[in-house]
This record gives structure tokens, sequence and C-alpha cells, in this order.
């Protein structure tokens, strides 16, 4: 069966939304190890449903990985989707997590969503998926909770 070309290394455009953006995997070089890989997106924007008028949050994605990597340059043109995409923060953090697991079936997955504030109230989202291995250190999101002008 012919590999499926990876988006990494083309020109490849921003997808119109995160249903048409296509997620990349590539395989584990260490299946047979349990390691933490981190993913940080401190500019993540999509839109309310509502208003339309943009949100932002800081996103961090802690898996462990089985046999698959979710490929670096697809994850970042999929974040990139939401942009003109209304939804509300506790439906995109938890999309975002569900897909990842969907594509990759990691032995753990969590995904923190640090949401800025929306009519003066931040919303902090988080969503994990199986158990963290008793071997893998996790330290923490390092997201420091809302503090305004402090």
């Amino acid at each position: 069966m012919p590999r499926k070309k990876l988006q990494l290394g083309l020109t490849t455009p921003v997808p119109s939304s995160p249903e048409k953006a296509t997620l990349d995997r590539v395989p584990n070089p260490h299946p047979d190890t349990d390691y933490a890989a981190r993913f940080v997106t401190p500019e993540f924007t999509s839109l309310c449903p509502i208003t339309g008028q943009p949100d932002f949050a800081h996103l961090v994605i802690d898996y462990v990985p089985g046999k698959w990597l979710v490929e670096s340059k697809s994850l970042k043109l999929y974040f990139a989707s939401f942009r003109n995409h209304g939804a509300f923060h506790e439906d995109c953090t938890v999309a975002i997590g569900k897909k990842l697991v969907k594509l990759l079936a990691p032995k753990y997955l969590r995904i923190g969503g640090y949401w800025y504030p929306r009519g003066g109230m931040p919303i902090d989202v988080f969503w994990q998926h199986g158990k963290l291995p008793a071997s893998v250190w996790l330290p923490e999101q390092g997201v420091a909770p809302y503090r305004g002008r402090g």
C-alpha cells in the first residue's frame, strides 16, 4: 500500500475549517518506551459562535504515544483552521483532544485550554483520555491562573 504523502515539506494553505483540516501521523520511533511529548500553542484563536468576536487561548497538550506521533506542521495548520470557526471554549478544547485520540490512539493524552477572559471571566477547560503510565514523569502544564492586571 503506498504511503500517504505528508503535508510536511509542501506549501500547504491553512484549512478553512477544522473539519477540512488533515492531521498527519508518523510512526513513533520508540514504541517500546513510555515518554511524554508536549505541544503548546500560546496564541490559539477561534470565534464566539454567538457574537463572532475572537476568542484567544493558551493550549497545552501532553500525550504518551503508542505507535503514532502527530506531525507538528499538520497540527499547526489544524490549530490555525479554528481562526474562522465559531465554537464555545469547551467544544474547541475537547474536540481537539478527541480528534488527537482518534488519530493516534495514545496511551494517555491531556489537554488544558486556558482561555482569556470573555465578559470579564476566563474559562479554563481540561480533558484527558487514558491513564498516565507510572513510569512517565509529566510536569505541571505551567500556565498560571488568570490574575488580570494583578
